[in-house]
């Protein structure tokens, strides 16, 4: 589903990636670690068409996001961490909005409006102005922007900030569920717990450079993933 191959990003003499290669295969999720400033967000904001790069390719679905950004755009459901909404729309107001620029037809878009609205509790909610949402209610909103287009891809960066532990758990299977569809999941998280469990994959990047890569057991082993992650960091 998702393919870098050789990306590489400068932001002047500062080198943020340094020719980055990595997979996402169908039907699976992959946990992309990483501390602060390692090249997460760089990289994300890349796969997604949000930032311009000149070294390397990212395909999703084997289209190039550079040479063909609607198609791979079309497909892809991005939740960055920390989401920009319209305060002045009301939730359902929001989600139309959305499901307008996707073409989601209006049988869809009920039908999963209220299926996804009703897995986060929030359709109660969503006459009221996002204005008055508590941030945990504006990402559940977020979330579910993200899923009303039935999207193939899905990258999402700390999903988990801000949900109470019902979010958190349904947002797990929904992540799971997709992926039982044949769609794929990227996604970030310093919630290292979180990724064990739930990854198929996992890669750990750390001063713009991939240094582990694999199953949680491959690059695991005996030992739990936040162990392994303190040891890459404390070692230069």
């Amino acid at each position: 589903m998702l393919e870098i191959k050789g990306f590489s990003k400068n932001y002047g003499n500062f080198k943020a990636v340094d020719d980055l290669n990595l997979t996402v295969n169908n039907g699976e999720i992959y946990g992309f670690i990483g501390h602060n400033g390692a090249g997460k967000s760089t990289t994300i904001k890349a796969v997604v068409g949000a930032m311009d790069f000149s070294e390397g390719e990212i395909l999703i679905d084997g289209a190039s996001v550079k040479n063909d950004p609607l198609y791979t755009k079309r497909i892809t459901a991005y939740v960055p961490d920390n989401p920009d909404i319209y305060d002045h729309l009301s939730g359902i107001q929001y989600l139309n909005f959305i499901c307008d620029i996707f073409r989601v037809s209006k049988a869809d878009r009920n039908e999963r409006i209220a299926k996804y609205a009703d897995v986060f509790e929030i359709r109660s909610n969503l006459g009221d102005l996002i204005s008055s949402y508590s941030h945990g209610m504006k990402q559940k909103l977020v979330l579910i922007s993200a899923l009303v287009h039935n999207p193939k891809f899905m990258v999402l960066d700390e999903p988990f900030v801000g949900l109470d532990p019902v979010a958190s758990h349904k947002l797990k299977e929904i992540m799971r569920e997709k992926c039982n569809e044949g769609g794929a999941i990227f996604f970030s998280t310093h919630v290292l717990e979180v990724a064990e469990k739930l990854c198929d994959r996992i890669g750990i990047i750390k001063r713009g450079r991939l240094v582990k890569e694999g199953t949680v057991q491959e690059i695991v082993g005996d030992k739990s993933l936040e162990t392994l992650f303190l040891e890459i960091e404390e070692n230069a």
